[in-house]
């Protein structure tokens, strides 16, 4: 098969598309639209049931402490101290709504941590005590994290989440569609979070920081929202999402996690694009420079060029099924080519539901310079992928319930593809520093 180029990829712009406007002699006054109603989730949630642990600064120095519940008796701190330690210290909680619904979002910031260390953690005068560990200080120390995405609340999500904390990751990092809350249903958000609170902690007992990203599933309408169509996701993850729907998490100066917004709040073109650039052109000389996104550049499953019908199995998606838009068009078009440039070392992608490795691209050809893109969002959702031979990007595919291991030690990178089962999917390593190809 002829090796696929990007530039046949590119169709026509999503950005000639405009919503359908009344004529003067068909508008009307409308009424106001009636207020939503309050979701009413339950109040007996004890704070350890929701408890997860995420970051908004440096991981090596940082913690952010976070829980869903009531506020009437919430605990208004958390209590602190090395695993070695006698003196604990105290951080006072900050309380937020968590939309639609009776329940709040408790969350407490630390900062000032040593890197590398075990903590002990308590919620305000509660007798429980958690452990967490912060990342390690320099890229030499050998760390573990597991990445994956397109969850939902399902029994194979769960057995992924018991399965992915045995590996003692330092971290996980969902790549959006956590619970499939859609914007609209306050109990799959909580249930999402419910699930990782209960099953991600590792056999010593630790609990398993969450970084994640936007999703379709996170929005209502899935694609060209408003912040405030995310109803879930920026209450939970608004310390990483401040100002923008994308971000960068600095680990110390080893390891940069870039995550992007593929068109559900922002735009992929324009000024996302433009920081990608200064993002990246800042961080190429770094050990590790990974970048993760929801929508694929490189789908297995869905159409990767132009297409006017929709998908299978009545499955719409707005990048199928829109004329002359393939999934991921802008992607390649506007990203792709930084990845190349600035020297990322892989991209983590989701949303097809598979298993996917690409071989190493550029101009979405084969080379041994290339960069590897890692997906396809399967950890509780599944379809069947495209075979390797349809499509001349992918060197591995399958059908199957996984999560991605990472193991990173210096500048070297290996990747394997858990399936559900424990069965090994695929084992492929990144070893090196990809050379940047400025110019």
């Amino acid at each position: 098969m002829t090796p696929l180029n990007r530039r046949a990829f590119l169709g026509s712009s999503l950005g000639g598309l405009t919503a359908a406007v009344a004529s003067p002699a068909q508008a009307k006054v409308e009424e106001a639209p009636a207020p939503r109603k309050i979701e009413e989730l339950p109040t007996n949630l004890g704070p350890q049931e929701t408890l997860f642990l995420t970051w908004s600064q440096d991981p090596t120095t940082t913690m952010t402490v976070q829980w869903i519940g009531p506020a009437i008796a919430a605990p208004t701190s958390v209590r602190y101290v090395t695993r070695t330690g006698i003196n604990w210290k105290a951080e006072p909680t900050i309380t937020r709504p968590f939309p639609k619904t009776n329940l709040k979002v408790h969350r407490a910031e630390l900062t000032g941590l040593t890197p590398g260390t075990e903590y002990l953690l308590q919620l305000g005068t509660t007798p429980q005590v958690f452990r967490f560990r912060t990342m390690p200080a320099k890229a030499n120390d050998t760390f573990t994290f597991v990445s994956g995405g397109d969850c939902g609340v399902n029994a194979h999500a769960v057995a992924n989440n018991i399965l992915a904390a045995k590996q003692e990751p330092y971290f996980t990092f969902i790549g959006g569609d956590l619970g499939y809350d859609n914007g609209t249903s306050a109990t799959s958000a909580l249930g999402f979070i419910r699930n990782y609170a209960k099953n991600m902690i590792d056999p010593k007992g630790r609990l398993i920081p969450l970084v994640t990203c936007l999703g379709n599933h996170e929005v209502r309408g899935g694609y060209r929202g408003k912040r405030e169509d995310a109803t879930f996701f920026f209450p939970l993850f608004e310390g990483l999402y401040k100002e923008r729907s994308y971000a960068t998490l600095d680990f110390g100066d080893y390891l940069s996690l870039v995550t992007l917004d593929t068109g559900h709040v922002s735009p992929i073109k324009g000024e996302q694009t433009d920081w990608l650039e200064s993002t990246l052109r800042a961080r190429a000389e770094r050990p590790h420079l990974i970048v993760a996104n929801h929508v694929p550049a490189y789908p297995s499953f869905r159409p990767s060029g132009s297409t006017t019908k929709p998908m299978k199995n009545g499955i719409l998606d707005l990048f199928a099924a829109l004329p002359g838009a393939g999934t991921g068009d802008e992607n390649r078009k506007f990203w792709c080519p930084l990845f190349e440039r600035y020297g990322v070392d892989a991209v983590l992608e989701h949303h097809d539901h598979t298993f996917k490795r690409t071989h190493p691209l550029i101009d979405g050809r084969r080379s041994k310079y290339g960069v590897p893109y890692l997906g396809d969002g399967s950890w509780g959702q599944l379809r069947a992928p495209s075979p390797p031979e349809a499509r001349s990007y992918l060197a591995s595919v399958g059908k199957a319930y996984h999560f991605t291991v990472h193991k990173l030690e210096g500048e070297q990178r290996f990747h394997v593809a858990l399936e559900e089962s424990g069965r090994i999917a695929d084992i492929c390593s990144t070893t090196g520093k990809r050379p940047a190809l400025r110019g």
